[in-house]
């Protein structure tokens, strides 16, 4: 049985991972694709490094286009990161006929679809399993386990730092600021936070999620964004007093052929599976016309869960190739991009207004709504002894963001309105 021979480009935490289960499972693996899986070569930053792993030094090499370019190698792997330089390895490859799995989401939110129509070109497969989610297979069921349905809605936790700071701040009544300070501590979170907690990383994976599910190209400039760093511990407090738990979620939904992202902090009832989705834990909750409501659960990130899903996509290249079939899986968008206008965008929506406290208030606030055709399920009024202000919990019933807009502008000129301290979507 000739051996399936295969280049590495990065030897991090997800790199050590994948050696460690190619190397650690190399029987059940062989005997799946039907021959030896030997990682050939590996792009490395520093040779010398000490390795968790035992790797022959002969193998590692700090220019990773010996991998590129090395004509014994079958399959490249990628797991270094980065985006432009990135993109050119991989485009290479893919010209040199060599198939690909990559963990790299900013690379595949960004330029998925030249790198896709690349391995259609080519005749090659281009495998991202590990790229959203991490160990939830996410991708390979959106492709095939929905293949015979038509997906409406697609809404997820896909990041574990946010999701791990909105817990904590909900089970422990902690602030924002310390939560993200321990989060850092224990690894969970980087020196700079930007990408997760402002949602840009969510972003990306929202719109790999919703070109698959929609089959159309979604950009990440599709995708409407708000991240977690307003979120106080009162607004998390209020949302569980009325039932709900805080998520930042990504929401994407079709109808007609339009679609709408969005990654915002939103209000779920704690009924529903998603809300008691806690820790660094992901999950994805997909609508089908046909098979309703499902939802998918799992470690979003860590060495071993995201190698087990960059291992799953090698396994799936070679048996392809043992069939002679690469190429012929790849998702690439047919369907004309409709974004939804604001128009067309409804939901629910939770405010908190800090408000002059005195009579008539209320009346002028409602009056607003009414004029925006925007309808109110619930209004609560009620003083608060460490502001001066009355404070005033409103829910609405479904509205357009339109409508929801011109309320705010008009909030913004109505003088008893002292601030909209808080401004949330509703789910479930």
């Amino acid at each position: 049985m000739k051996p399936v021979k295969v280049g590495l480009l990065g030897l991090g935490t997800v790199g050590t991972g994948v050696v460690r289960i190619v190397q650690g499972n190399q029987e059940d693996l062989s005997s799946q694709v039907g021959s030896p899986i030997y990682i050939e070569r590996i792009a490395v930053k520093s040779a010398d490094k000490p390795r968790s792993i035992e790797i022959d030094p002969a193998k590692l090499t700090t220019d990773p286009w010996e991998v590129i370019r090395d004509p014994e190698i079958d399959v490249i792997v990628e797991v270094m990161g980065g985006v432009e330089k990135t993109r050119e390895y991989l485009l290479e490859a893919l010209e040199r006929g060599k198939h690909i799995v990559t963990a790299n989401k900013d690379l595949m939110a960004l330029h998925g679809t030249e790198i896709l129509a690349k391995a259609q070109e080519k005749q090659c497969d281009v495998f991202y399993e590990a790229s959203v989610a991490g160990g939830i297979p996410i991708i390979r069921t959106l492709i095939e386990g929905f293949s015979s349905d038509r997906i409406v809605k697609i809404m997820g936790i896909v990041n574990g730092t946010t999701n791990y700071i909105l817990t904590k701040m909900s089970q422990e009544g902690a602030s924002y600021d310390d939560v993200l300070k321990e989060a850092q501590q224990l690894g969970y979170a980087e020196s700079d936070p930007t990408s997760d907690v402002e949602g840009l990383d969510a972003a990306r994976k929202m719109s790999i999620l919703g070109t698959l599910g929609f089959r159309t190209n979604v950009e990440l400039q599709d995708v409407s964004v708000s991240g977690i760093s307003g979120v106080s511990k009162e607004d998390i407090q209020f949302a569980k007093r009325l039932g709900y738990e805080m998520k930042l979620l990504g929401i994407a939904e079709s109808q007609n052929d339009e679609f709408s992202i969005s990654v915002q902090p939103t209000m779920i009832r704690a009924s529903h599976p998603i809300a008691s989705v806690n820790g660094v834990f992901n999950a994805v909750y997909v609508y089908g016309e046909a098979v309703g409501e499902t939802m998918f659960y799992g470690a979003g990130a860590g060495e071993m869960p995201t190698a087990t899903s960059v291992v799953a996509d090698l396994v799936a290249v070679i048996k392809n190739l043992k069939l002679g079939v690469n190429g012929l899986k790849q998702i690439v968008p047919y369907k004309q991009k409709k974004l939804k206008s604001d128009e067309d965008i409804y939901y629910k929506n939770f405010l908190l207004l800090h408000v002059d406290d005195k009579a008539g208030v209320l009346a002028k606030i409602t009056q607003v709504f009414a004029e925006c055709d925007v309808s109110l399920d619930s209004v609560v009024q009620q003083a608060n002894p460490n502001n001066p202000n009355a404070e005033i919990i409103i829910v609405t019933h479904d509205a357009s963001k339109a409508s929801m807009n011109k309320v705010l502008r008009r909030f913004d000129e109505l003088e008893v309105i002292r601030r909209v301290k808080s401004h949330y979507r509703v789910e479930g």
